[in-house]
């Protein structure tokens, strides 16, 4: 087999794991969510309207610190959305997932295991310091 055609198998091993279908199946909720859409739509137009007003020659502390306030309380409750907290747990797992899969081809190419700054994997053999 060719490297090619090996990292074919190990994409389509890697699209089949569950972490992948489970940011998948995170990722069509959230783009399903109409609150949450909604927010995301006042987001955008809330930045818009804060570079306009940054824009201006004479620029009103009173509207900025509105905008402002306007796009914390945004953040804040997408952030608090349960489909948004799944997503980000599941796309947290995916690049784990990565970095373990790199991590293995990488200690395969050199024979020596990346240090995950933890030294967890390398049993403290890295030479990295805490």
């Amino acid at each position: 087999m060719t490297i090619m055609e090996l990292a074919a198998e190990l994409g389509k091993a890697i699209k089949a794991d569950e972490r992948i279908t489970k940011m998948n199946e995170a990722r069509v909720a959230y783009e399903k969510d109409e609150d949450l859409q909604k927010l995301m739509l006042e987001y955008n137009v809330q930045q818009t309207a804060l570079a306009e007003e940054y824009k201006k020659d004479t620029v009103d502390p009173a509207i900025i610190e509105s905008i402002e306030a306007r796009l914390d309380a945004i953040v804040k409750e997408v952030t608090e959305k349960d489909v948004f907290v799944k997503l980000n747990e599941a796309n947290e797992a995916v690049n784990l997932l990565m970095q373990e899969v790199n991590s293995e081809i990488e200690f395969n190419i050199t024979g020596v295991r990346p240090c995950t700054h933890d030294c967890s994997s390398c049993g403290s053999d890295c030479g990295h310091h805490h």
